[in-house]
């Protein structure tokens, strides 16, 4: 489990096929000593378990699933991805409960500035903008961050000059893809009402969920 807030910003090294995906390995200002075989790092959002761990790199294999599911696909030696650790339970939780489950990609159709901040225009599938709402979180390439509109074909998100300095977010362009994941919880409130579990829309919007 992660918490959306980047701890640094990783650089692939190369990328190899194996039989069911690809090895990536990339190189990370993250105390390689401290991280363990079998942990979970999440690579631009993506929930990938270390299978190797050399000078100043680790390596994680990609299933195919991923792949088609993921910009990872694209990834090519120089591409820059954001990195997290999973979360510590007696730690902070900076953002929002991520899982690196992600649910499929969107892509940025404008950055316009807004004073210092930028605020990126993300074009989503219905099957994520179900889960999508005002002040609601997402994790698009493993940062969390907060929808600060909602359109017909997508969303919207102010982005503060930290976000864009210490991930790889500040550097994106429109046309790109990028890797979304829907907040949890959203996700538990529609299962709940779909299965008529008591929980409706003008429940919800009696108790401040507009």
């Amino acid at each position: 489990m992660f918490t959306g807030i980047v701890e640094d910003i990783g650089t692939v090294v190369s990328v190899s096929p194996l039989r069911a995906g690809t090895s990536v390995t990339v190189a990370t200002g993250l105390p390689i000593a401290e991280i363990a075989l079998g942990e979970s790092i999440a690579v631009s959002g993506v929930c990938l378990t270390v299978a190797g761990k050399g000078d100043g790199r680790f390596t994680a294999d990609v299933s195919r699933e991923t792949l088609s599911k993921t910009t990872l696909t694209s990834a090519r030696p120089g591409t820059r991805v954001n990195l997290e650790r999973a979360v510590i339970l007696t730690g902070r939780l900076g953002g929002h409960i991520v899982y690196g489950h992600v649910d499929g990609t969107g892509t940025i159709r404008e950055i316009r500035p807004q004073g210092e901040a930028r605020v990126f225009h993300i074009q989503a599938d219905p099957s994520i903008m179900k889960f999508v709402v005002y002040k609601g979180a997402v994790a698009v390439d493993g940062v969390s961050l907060t929808v600060s509109a909602v359109r017909p074909e997508g969303f919207e998100l102010t982005l503060i000059p930290l976000t864009l300095e210490r991930t790889t977010l500040g550097a994106s362009r429109p046309g790109e893809r990028v890797n979304l994941e829907a907040d949890i919880v959203g996700k538990y409130v529609l299962r709940h009402m779909e299965g008529g579990g008591g929980i409706t829309r003008d429940f919800l919007k009696q108790h401040g969920f507009s």
